[in-house]
């Protein structure tokens, strides 16, 4: 009689948790941060039509790093969960949280009981109603469920504790912080682990406030050359 394989159960979450880390290391990495109107988000991307940034909601963002058919999918089912949340009950009652949540669940799902997990890390980012962006809101998931709550800034994928400290050495995310200043710190913290990038290679998107009921925004290439290119 043969004997069924047996391996660990921490060993299985353990090469599960390895696989998914080296997936999402391939990719490029993104960083958002908060600024004096709202929320930026900029990431490397060579593509000008499959975008590692979107709206979901109003007043809703999200970014994925990893494997884009999968950060993808989860897109596309977050935008059918907003809707369908706003339809049956009010706009306002749409929020990053319960998005968020809605997403470590089913990441966690995936990472526990499929054979493969989601190659994927992802942001869901959220302006509030206060004019000082007390109640923004930014939420990373990883790829097996975990939901951190971050403060003002967040790295996602790649060298993040590289990007981390070239991002805080040059500035301070918060409610002071131009968006300028900002977005050229972001392009040279990444630059300095992907490459000297410029403006047909990043993507950019803001959650501002003050520009209407749907808050969310790109940057256009003429946008980044002027922010890039400024003294």
């Amino acid at each position: 009689m043969t004997l069924p394989f047996y391996a660990p159960p921490e060993q299985i979450m353990k090469d599960r948790s390895d696989y998914a880390r080296k997936g999402i290391a391939r990719g490029r990495s993104l960083i958002a941060f908060g600024y004096e109107k709202g929320i930026a988000i900029v990431a490397e991307n060579n593509s000008r039509t499959l975008h590692k940034i979107s709206e979901i909601y109003d007043r809703i963002a999200f970014a994925g790093v990893g494997k884009y058919n999968e950060f993808e999918q989860l897109r596309i089912a977050g935008v059918r969960h907003a809707d369908l949340k706003g339809f049956a009950f009010s706009r306002l009652d749409v929020d990053a949280r319960s998005l968020a949540n809605a997403y470590a669940q089913s990441l966690g799902q995936v990472f526990t009981h499929d054979l493969k997990p989601m190659e994927v890390e992802i942001l869901i980012a959220e302006i509030g109603l206060s004019a000082d962006g007390s109640d923004d809101r930014l939420f990373h998931i990883l790829y097996d469920g975990t939901m951190v709550d971050e403060d003002t800034w967040i790295v996602l994928g790649g060298e993040t504790e590289k990007i981390t400290d070239q991002f805080t050495s040059e500035v301070s995310a918060g409610p002071d912080l131009s968006l300028e200043i900002g977005v050229r710190a972001a392009v040279g913290s990444l630059s300095d682990t992907e490459g000297c990038l410029q403006p047909h290679n990043l993507e950019v998107a803001l959650l501002e406030r003050g520009i209407g009921r749907r808050a969310f925004r790109r940057l256009t290439n003429n946008d980044l050359k002027g922010i890039l290119e400024a003294d």
